[in-house]
């Protein structure tokens, strides 16, 4: 084909995906302008998770009626008038993309009042076609609203999750926004339902209990600190750091909870999440990972602000600064939160079982009689339906010597030595009780007394979504006021788990999946990950022994859920090379 200049709507069509990925980014683009404009009151309003409608509304400084057509113009902004001015960019917005990208996979459109004008005035754009300006009332600051997103270039809506998904995206970015500016207040209503409505008062700790729920912010604890250029402590300049990060013993499943500002701006951050993880050290279980709003000021001359089309990213001048100033600022805070622990001869000395073993026989209901802590467990081979399995995916004839570290359980077999990860095998044994055709780990157990579960935003709009899915793995649920659940019921599997938070990280990772099937692999992959013994827990000899019966009968006995390998195998004959018999 000959080189050709592209048409203007093609190329805006392009420019668009750069900007507008998704409903949320819609979303995320208007209430930037609203911020940059001065609000301090901004509604959200969605259907259909953003595709039908998204309307945003604010109470800020307003557009003149002689820029308003001006506005849906590429790279037209009030924000900076040359190239120098890239290095001092302090409001959120600064291309002049977000108007005229979305008008141009959208119906749209723009109605505003500018602060001291008498009358207000509207704009409507049509797959980016402008229509003539007109008169309209209302108070000062802007409406704009955006209809039928993606309309005319189906291939991009045909890549979009599923409505519910859709939606707990916008919810979750609302929640982060309203973190990042509790001087403002944010209403989010998702199809005439109001779910989100934060204070604006200014007060961080009261944005937290707007998005997370009382429980959750009483559990988070304030950080701050501040570095001068050589990296020393400071107490008013150079880089800074304030917010708050969650207690050691408030954590979660995966790093959805990890809100980074830098400049007040919303970015991800592999070095920032590095260091905040690495803060945490010694803090908390493997593989859980800590909740924190963090906000870092910068000088706007050592980060560059413009490296990612949707300014998700941002490019630090002095990384390592910014890494130090995260580590030490969370650092500080746990160790100041963490009191010496006191050690008691007698719990040293005591020969009873722990609390900690004591609940875990609630994981293992003997299934028959086990031999004891000091015979050996060579019994007869397998029989029937067992027998008839692939030799290669069964387990050998084990016998449980004991525990390391309360997390391996150490077996001996026919060829040597079998170390088992006690939580990846229970997890195995779990799931496959899950998906088994009998369904029994399925069956809703009720609980003695119902636990109340606070959710954010987003996890209500996958509780709507997921719903009849909850309830087909024994989840009995009910709304108990404003974003908080009743939990009446758990699956079976699960009765010793602790329900809220099974069900808080079980609708988590629900909402990272698109389809219905995926998302009922991640279900079933968390109840298996919260029903299984943890690593640092201690077993008696009974409770190993039933562990590894259990994982004997499993159908993929060599692998958890998630690919991690339940076992490794230290071969007789390596034993004896090491110990220089052979």
């Amino acid at each position: 084909m000959p080189i050709r200049v592209l048409e203007p709507h093609v190329v805006a069509k392009i420019a668009a995906g750069e900007v507008v990925e998704r409903p949320a980014s819609v979303v995320k683009e208007l209430v930037e302008n609203s911020i940059d404009a001065g609000a301090s009151h901004i509604t959200i309003e969605v259907e259909s998770g953003g595709v039908k409608l998204v309307r945003v509304s604010d109470d800020g400084h307003g557009i003149p009626a002689d820029e308003m057509a001006l506005a849906f113009q590429r790279h037209a902004t009030s924000k900076i008038s040359g190239f120098d001015d890239l290095e001092l960019v302090t409001s959120l917005g600064f291309r002049g993309e977000a108007l005229p990208s979305i008008a141009s996979v959208s119906r749209m459109s723009l109605q505003s009042r500018a602060a001291g004008s008498d009358v207000g005035y509207e704009v409507q754009a049509r797959w980016g076609e402008l229509s003539t300006l007109t008169a309209a009332g209302g108070s000062t600051g802007t409406t704009v609203t955006v209809r039928d997103l993606f309309d005319n270039v189906p291939a991009r809506r045909k890549y979009l999750r599923s409505i519910g998904a859709e939606a707990s995206r916008i919810a979750d970015l609302v929640s982060r926004l309203a973190l990042a500016f509790p001087e403002v207040q944010f209403r989010l209503r998702q199809d005439g339902r109001e779910t989100l409505v934060s204070a604006g008062n200014g007060n961080g700790s009261d944005a937290l209990v707007a998005v997370y729920g009382a429980q959750v912010a009483e559990g988070m604890l304030p950080a701050s600190f501040a570095l001068d250029a050589d990296g020393d402590r400071l107490d008013a300049s150079g880089y800074s750091i304030g917010g708050y990060v969650s207690a050691p013993s408030l954590h979660r499943a995966n790093r959805t909870y990890m809100t980074f500002l830098v400049n007040r701006r919303l970015v991800q951050s592999r070095t920032l999440s590095y260091a905040l993880e690495e803060a945490y050290q010694g803090f908390l279980p493997q593989r859980r990972y800590p909740l924190a709003v963090l906000a870092i000021e910068v000088p706007t001359s050592e980060v560059d602000v413009n490296v990612h089309p949707a300014k998700r990213e941002v490019r630090f001048t002095a990384e390592g600064r910014a890494f130090t100033l995260v580590q030490r600022a969370v650092r500080e805070a746990l160790v100041g939160s963490s009191p010496i622990p006191e050690v008691r001869f007698e719990d040293i000395m005591s020969p009873s079982v722990s609390g900690e073993a004591a609940r875990a026989m609630s994981f293992f209901p003997m299934t028959g009689p086990i031999g004891g802590s000091e015979g050996g467990r060579f019994p007869e081979g397998p029989t029937g339906e067992a027998q008839s399995r692939d030799m290669r995916t069964r387990l050998p004839l084990l016998r449980v010597v004991g525990q390391i570290q309360n997390t391996y359980v150490v077996t001996e077999g026919p060829d040597g030595l079998y170390l088992l990860d006690q939580h990846a095998a229970h997890e195995r044994i779990v799931y496959d009780r899950l998906v088994g055709k009998s369904g029994a780990g399925r069956q809703p157990r009720p609980l003695l007394q119902p636990q109340t579960a606070e959710l954010t935003a987003s996890q209500e709009e996958m509780v709507r979504a997921s719903g009849e899915l909850l309830a087909q793995y024994g989840f009995i649920i009910e709304p108990f006021g404003d974003r908080s659940y009743l939990v009446r019921a758990v699956p079976e599997v699960a009765a010793g788990a602790d329900p809220s938070r099974a069900l808080v990280e079980v609708l988590d990772l629900a909402a990272q999946q698109g389809g219905l099937r995926d998302r009922e692999d991640a279900v079933t992959a968390s109840i298996a990950c919260h029903s299984a013994v943890r690593a640092g827990q201690a077993l008696t000899q009974r409770e190993m022994e039933e562990l590894v019966l259990q994982l004997e009968e499993a159908d993929n006995p060599h692998t958890c859920p998630h690919g991690r390998p339940t076992m490794v195998h230290l071969s007789a004959h390596h034993l004896e090379r090491e110990f220089g018999r052979r």
